[in-house]
């Protein structure tokens, strides 16, 4: 199988390589044909979040650059917890939290790359296969008497513990020796010569290309790409308002997925179209362009949030996030469909109502009343006189009714009260025969 020459350049011009091994030697090796690459992700929650949406990508970069991926979950390491990038102990998890976590975590791995009907189907795997039953002396053996307690305690993620008021328990010290063993393991029974992740794991992935090359007399490979960071340094890992941007629907709806991405920075948005789409770097450019000519247009943002969504939730879900948010928005609920006003339902003040009350003569004001838009017959009365309400974009009378006509897919309607008020009726409930 061929593979893509120009891969390694794309990335660079992406600004996606942080630290490399060996720079020349990779890019040789990855020209020769495919390379078995391994990127790993700790079960610490049940799901995944968009501080580990780089090394996803990535994955599927290298293998539609004809490499073949190893997606792994670390059921091990997860239970010990990695100190980078932690000023604090991790709290330790139990066989059933974990088990929890990983049931969240796996689809989302099967989410992002081929695992069949292509030559180089990736193979996902979890590091407790081979760690759980590893006798401590075996490993002290086979992997501690390579590795210096002076190179251990050099890397920064130690250091900087070691330097604060905590210190860093014994249990965490020894994660870069089960994620080094990983490496060595997956060398020697997948064929895997690359690993790849965040820079916060350059020391402790360089610690397993070191044991590889100590223990086999062999080359390994490794790339780690610069962390999502927003301007203020920290991990772009939550929205304006604090919510964690997670990749499973069940934490953060498609909606809000979309969302988070319309609100990111002007000056945030070529970075993120390049880190975490697939448009290439011309296109980029040119939407970034568009985007520079008319800012208050949110070209660039929307672009983003489209993609983005896509890639996480399916094209379906991202256009339905579309039309759901330009209707809330103030746009035309004429051509929404049904999983956008399914969406809708799930964001705004909804209220189910039985099919029966569209036969109701003048029920317009009660119904405002019943789905509290209005809190009395009264104020119902004085908004509609002030052309205060509008039913699917519509200005309505006092007189006005909701009848089936009035629907959309014969199920829907969209009330608005004044500019920002919003409220869905949905008469999907048929009364018991």
């Amino acid at each position: 199988m061929s593979t893509d020459p120009q891969l390694l350049d794309d990335l660079e011009r992406r600004g996606l390589i942080h630290d490399t091994t060996d720079r020349e030697a990779l890019a040789e090796r990855l020209a020769e044909g495919p390379v078995t690459i391994y990127y790993g992700v700790d079960p610490t929650a049940p799901s995944l979040h968009v501080g580990n949406l780089i090394g996803l990508l990535m994955l599927r970069r290298f293998q539609q650059a004809g490499h073949r991926p190893l997606p792994l979950a670390g059921g091990a390491t997860g239970m010990i917890g990695d100190p980078s990038g932690k000023s604090d102990e991790r709290n330790l998890l139990d066989d059933d939290a974990l088990q929890d976590n990983l049931a969240g975590i796996v689809p989302l791995l099967r989410q992002f790359v081929d695992f069949e009907d292509v030559p180089n189907a990736a193979k996902l795997l979890d590091n407790r296969a081979w760690t759980v039953g590893l006798p401590l002396l075996d490993f002290l053996r086979d992997v501690g008497k390579h590795v210096t307690v002076n190179h251990m305690v050099a890397k920064d993620s130690v250091r900087n513990r070691m330097d604060g008021d905590e210190g860093i328990s014994f249990t965490e010290f020894s994660y870069m020796l089960l994620q080094a063993n990983d490496f060595l393991w997956l060398y020697e029974h997948e064929g895997c010569e690359m690993q790849i992740g965040g820079s916060d794991q350059w020391g402790n992935i360089s610690l397993g290309v070191d044991l590889i090359r100590r223990r086999t007399g062999d080359k390994a490979h490794a790339l780690t790409w610069p962390l999502l960071l927003q301007k203020d340094g920290t991990k772009y890992g939550k929205t304006a308002g604090g919510e964690t941007i997670w990749l499973t629907p069940d934490r953060m709806s498609p909606y809000r997925f979309y969302q988070a991405w319309i609100q990111v920075e002007d000056d945030e948005v070529r970075k993120l179209l390049l880190w975490l789409t697939f448009l290439d770097v011309d296109e980029i450019d040119r939407v970034v362009g568009e985007h520079e000519q008319a800012p208050h247009q949110r070209i660039g943002q929307r672009r983003l949030a489209f993609e983005l969504t896509a890639i996480v939730h399916g094209e379906e879900a991202a256009s339905s996030a579309v039309e759901a948010s330009e209707a809330l928005f103030g746009g035309s609920v004429a051509e929404l469909g049904v999983p956008a006003f399914e969406m809708l339902a799930a964001e705004v003040p909804t209220t189910a109502f039985d099919r029966s009350r569209l036969d109701e003569p003048d029920n317009l004001v009660p119904l405002l009343v019943d789905a509290s838009v209005a809190s009395s017959r009264s104020e119902a009365g004085r908004l509609l006189k002030q052309n205060g309400i509008a039913v699917n974009d519509e200005k309505v009378a006092a007189d006005a009714v909701i009848d089936r006509g009035a629907l959309r897919h014969d199920r829907f309607c969209l009330v608005r009260k004044g500019k920002k008020s919003v409220h869905l009726l949905d008469f999907g409930v048929r009364a018991e025969a």
